[in-house]
C-alpha cells in the first residue's frame, strides 16, 4: 500500500482522532475537521519519506483551512531541501512569520546552506535564528565569521570542546583554526582527552588527526592498542600526550592495568598530564563506587602546583565524580578541603547545580570549625549560600532550608489570573497549534510547538499558559510550563492532583504514603497514562508488562487481558504493591525503594555495599544519572505533596531521607531475589 486509503489505516486514524478527542476534551471540536486525517497522513508520510504523498498532503492543505498547514508546509518542503532555493524557503518564512515552523525550517536551512559552502546566506539568515540551538549551525555561522578576517577563536574552541559527535560545520571550523593556528597543539589534545571521556574515540581519533598523517596514524594505535602503545616508552611531546591518550583508553576497559602502568612511574609525562591520567582513573573508579576512587583523585591533586593548583582544566564531569568519591570514601580529615578544592574547579555553568552550592557550603561548615579567627568569614559565606538555595524548591532547597535550623515552607500562592490573562492563553496561535498537535496524537512536535511559544514569556504569562494545560487536562505541559516561573509560584499547577481518589485509593490498599505516590507518578508520567517508555513501560506509574505479570500473579489479580496495564486503576494497584515490596524489601528506605523503581532492586542493594553514608551522600553517588536526579526528585516532590495533602505539614525533607545507608544489617531479611 502507497497511500493511507485502506479501511485500516483510514480506521486506526479514526480510532486515534476518537481516542485523543476523548482524552482531551476540550480539543473534541478538531474531531470535526476532515484535514486532520490529512495531518496524520503527512506525518507518517514524511517518517516515511514519502515525497508524493506529501505533495498530496500539502495540497490538501492549502486547499482548505487549519492550523496545522504549516506543520504539512515544514514536513513538505524539509523533505525536499537539497532543491530549495532562497526564493522558496523566505517565501515559508514570510507565510509563517514567527511561528515555530520558521525557525525549525531556518535551522534545517541553513545546515543545508552549510553542506552548500553558501557564505553569504548563510551569513544574512543565522541572525535571524531565534532557537540558535543547534552546535553545527554555530559552527557553520563562525567559520563564515572566520573567513570575514573575525576572530572567532573562544567561541569556535567552546563549541568544539562540546562537541560529542563527529558534524561536519564543526570539523571544518576547527581544521580551519588549527590551520591558521588559531587552535593550538594543547587545544587538540584537549579536545582529544575530552573526546574519550565521553566515550567518542572516533572524534578524539579525528582531533589529533588535524595535526597530519603520523599523528593520525600514532594516535589511532594508542587508543585501538593502548597496552602495546604504552610498551614503546618515548619522552617526546607527541608521544607523552599519545600515553595520556592510551592510559585513558586502557582504564576504561581495565582500570587494574592502567594503575599498574602509572605506579611503575610517570617520567614520561608532566605533572599536568599524570594528573589527568590519576583524575580520569579516579572518575573511571567512582562511577563503580570504588574505594580507590579517592586515592585516585588525591594523587592527581598532589602533582598539580602553582596556577593549575585549584584550575587543572579537567572536565567537570570529572570534577564532579571527585567530589562524589571525595564525598563517599575520604576520611574527615581530608575530606572537605578536597571537595573545596574540586568544586573551585568547576566552570560557572557547571557550579549553577545546587549541589554544589549545598556541598560548598557543607565543606565551608566543617573547615572552618579548624580554622580559628579565619572561620567566621567561612561561616557566613557557607550561610548565605544556604540561604540563596533555600528559597527554591529542588531536592537541595530542601536541605538546606532544614540545614539553617528552619523548615522549606511552601511559597505563597500568586495573584489569581485576569479574565484578560487567561484569553490572551488561550487565543496564542502557538498554544493553539500545539493543543491541536496532542489532540492528533503527535506529542513530539506538540511539546515542541508549546516550549517555542513560551520562550520571552513573563510569570504571569507562563501562569496562564500552565493553566491552560491543566484545563485541558495535559498535565505534563501544565507541570513543565509552571515550573519555568521564576518569583510567581503556583504550587497547585506545579504539583497537580489529578486521580487522587485513585491514588490515595491505591496507596492506602498497599500501605503506602500517598504523598510518596504522587511524587513518584510525577517524575514518572506527569499524571499522562497514556505514556509510554521506549523500554516498554507503560501507564501513570510506568509498569513494565513482565512486572505487571509478576505483580498480578504476587497479589492474586486476574491477568487474563495484558492491556489492562494502561487503565489508570489496574497500573495503580500494580505499580503501588510493586513500590510496597521494592520498599519493604530495603528496609523502608525510601531513596532506596525509589532508586530501585527506576532502576531496579538489585542496582541499589549493590549501591549500598562499602562505607555507611548519610543519605543525601548516598544519594548524590548514584553511579547512572537519570536515577541520581530521579531519587532526589521523587523524594522532593513527595515532600511537597505531603505539605498539600496535609497542611498541617511542612514539606519536609530529611524525614523521608531515613538513617544513613549502608550495608544490609546480618539480621535483616534475606533480600528478595524474585523482585523484578
Amino acid at each position: 500500500m502507497t497511500g493511507f486509503n485502506s479501511l485500516i489505516r483510514t480506521g486506526l486514524i479514526a480510532a486515534l482522532l476518537a481516542a485523543t478527542a476523548a482524552a482531551l476534551p476540550g480539543l473534541a471540536a478538531a474531531q470535526a475537521n476532515p484535514l486532520d486525517t490529512t495531518v496524520l497522513e503527512a506525518r507518517e508520510a514524511a517518517r516515511k519519506r514519502d515525497r508524493n504523498r506529501l505533495a498530496a498532503a500539502r495540497a490538501a492543505m492549502q486547499a482548505g483551512a487549519h492550523p496545522l498547514t504549516p506543520w504539512v508546509e515544514y514536513w513538505d518542503l524539509s523533505s525536499r531541501l537539497p532543491e530549495l532555493q532562497v526564493d522558496d524557503v523566505e517565501a515559508f518564512y514570510t507565510r509563517w512569520q514567527g511561528s515555530y515552523v520558521e525557525d525549525r525550517l531556518r535551522n534545517d536551512w541553513l545546515l543545508e546552506l552549510g553542506r552548500r559552502r553558501d557564505w553569504a546566506n548563510l551569513a544574512h539568515d543565522y541572525p535571524r535564528f531565534r532557537m540558535n540551538d543547534d552546535r553545527e549551525v554555530s559552527c557553520w555561522w563562525l567559520f563564515t565569521e572566520h573567513l570575514a578576517g573575525r576572530d572567532v577563536t573562544g567561541a569556535a574552541r567552546t563549541l568544539w570542546f562540546a562537541q560529542r559527535e563527529i558534524d561536519e560545520g564543526c570539523n571544518l571550523l576547527a581544521t580551519a583554526l588549527v590551520d591558521n593556528q588559531r587552535f593550538s597543539v594543547d587545544d587538540v589534545y584537549r579536545k582529544a582527552r575530552l573526546s574519550l571521556e565521553m566515550q567518542r574515540p572516533g572524534a578524539a581519533k579525528a582531533a589529533v588527526g588535524l595535526l597530519g598523517n603520523a599523528a593520525a596514524r600514532e594516535v589511532a594505535e594508542a587508543i585501538d592498542k593502548p597496552m602495546r602503545y604504552l610498551r614503546r616508552g618515548g619522552g617526546a611531546r607527541q608521544a607523552q600526550e599519545m600515553r595520556v591518550l592510551a592510559l585513558m583508553r586502557l582504564a576504561q576497559g581495565d582500570a587494574d592495568a592502567a594503575i599498574g602502568q602509572m605506579d611503575e612511574g610517570t617520567r614520561n609525562l608532566r605533572a599536568e598530564q599524570a594528573a589527568w591520567v590519576w583524575a580520569y582513573i579516579g572518575r573511571q573508579a567512582a562511577f563503580k563506587l570504588s574505594v580507590d576512587a579517592t586515592l585516585s583523585y588525591q594523587r592527581a591533586l598532589g602533582l598539580l602546583r602553582g596556577a593549575d593548583a585549584r584550575a587543572p582544566g579537567w572536565s567537570d564531569e570529572t570534577l564532579a565524580w571527585g567530589v562524589r568519591a571525595t564525598l563517599r570514601g575520604a576520611p574527615s580529615a581530608r575530606r572537605w578541603p578536597q571537595v573545596l578544592r574540586l568544586i573551585d574547579a568547576m566552570s560557572p555553568a557547571e557550579l549553577r547545580d545546587p549541589a554544589w552550592t549545598y556541598w560548598k557550603a557543607r565543606a565551608l561548615q566543617a573547615t572552618a570549625a579548624r580554622e580559628g579567627t579565619e572561620g567566621e568569614a567561612q561561616r557566613d559565606q557557607a550561610r548565605r549560600l544556604l540561604e540563596g538555595l533555600a528559597g527554591a524548591t529542588s531536592f537541595y532547597a530542601k536541605l538546606a532550608a532544614e540545614d539553617l535550623g528552619g523548615t522549606a515552607t511552601l511559597p505563597p500562592a500568586p495573584a489569581a489570573l485576569s479574565a484578560a490573562e487567561r484569553a490572551a492563553a488561550a487565543n496564542h496561535p502557538g498554544l493553539g497549534r500545539a493543543l491541536l498537535l496532542v489532540g492528533l496524537g503527535l506529542r513530539n512536535e506538540a511539546r515542541r510547538e508549546w516550549n517555542f511559544s513560551l520562550r520571552g514569556m513573563g510569570d504571569r504569562e507562563l501562569l496562564a499558559a500552565a493553566r491552560l494545560a491543566c484545563d485541558r487536562q495535559d498535565w505534563q505541559l501544565c507541570i513543565n510550563t509552571a515550573d519555568r516561573t521564576k518569583a510567581e509560584i503556583d504550587t497547585s499547577l506545579r504539583y497537580p492532583t489529578p486521580f487522587a481518589d485513585d491514588i490515595h485509593q491505591a496507596a492506602d490498599a498497599a500501605g503506602l504514603d500517598p504523598a510518596l505516590v504522587f511524587g513518584l507518578i510525577r517524575q514518572e508520567t506527569r499524571f499522562m497514562p497514556q505514556l509510554r517508555s521506549h523500554v516498554g513501560a507503560s501507564g501513570l506509574m510506568q509498569v513494565m508488562p513482565a512486572t505487571a505479570r509478576w505483580v498480578a500473579k504476587k497479589i492474586g489479580m486476574d491477568w487474563r487481558n495484558p492491556a489492562m496495564i494502561n487503565d489508570p486503576v489496574t497500573n495503580l494497584k500494580l505499580g503501588t504493591a510493586y513500590l510496597k515490596l521494592v520498599l519493604d524489601d530495603l528496609g523502608g528506605s525510601q531513596p532506596m525503594a525509589a532508586a530501585a523503581y527506576n532502576a531496579g532492586p538489585g542496582r541499589p542493594r549493590r549501591w549500598r555495599e562499602g562505607p555507611t553514608l548519610e543519605t543525601a551522600i548516598w544519594a548524590e553517588n548514584i553511579p547512572f544519572n537519570e536515577t541520581r536526579d530521579y531519587v532526589k526528585k521523587v523524594l522532593s516532590n513527595a515532600a511537597i505533596y505531603g505539605a498539600l495533602l496535609d497542611h498541617l505539614k511542612p514539606p519536609a525533607l530529611r524525614p523521608r531521607l531515613g538513617v544513613d545507608i549502608g550495608p544490609r544489617a546480618a539480621a535483616a531479611a534475606v533480600p528478595d531475589t524474585e523482585l523484578p
